[in-house]
């Protein structure tokens, strides 16, 4: 079984693939595969809920996150740290609305969207490694 500890390690991995897919699901609509593309969007879309359950199960058992980094580094991982948080509120609500119009068949619409939340969910996907890597093994909060 999965520790509380080792979740942080899941989220990353989660976001790692979430990039892999979203730039597959991309080329897919680029290369006007629609199927593939739909196909591609469900796996972002599960991603995205395992994402989210498995982030909020860590932060309820585990509480905020630490970073032990001093110096000019400090306010540039919280600076970062504030966007990704308020991008992936954006996000949150993009993805269910660009989601909802391809479901409904509102395709010049779902691409308006489209245009939009794709590149904001890459960034806040790419933030979170960022943000993962500096907190978990560049500056570890340093307990002993």
């Amino acid at each position: 079984m999965i520790a509380i500890h080792d979740l942080p390690h899941v989220l990353a991995a989660i976001n790692a693939a979430t990039i892999v897919v979203l730039l597959y699901a991309y080329s897919r609509i680029r290369a006007r595969d629609r199927v593939g593309h739909r196909r591609t969007m469900f796996a972002a879309i599960c991603l995205g809920v395992a994402f989210l359950a498995v982030y909020l199960v860590y932060h309820a058992s585990a509480g905020l996150a630490k970073f032990g980094g001093h110096g000019p580094v400090r306010p540039i991982y919280f600076t970062l740290l504030a966007v990704h948080v308020a991008m992936a509120f954006v996000v949150a609500v993009l993805v269910p609305l660009t989601f909802y119009n391809a479901m409904k068949g509102r395709f010049a619409t779902h691409k308006r969207f489209a245009r939009v939340t794709f590149p904001l969910w890459l960034f806040v996907a790419s933030s979170g490694l960022v943000v993962y890597v500096m907190a978990v093994h560049l500056y570890p909060l340093n307990t002993s």
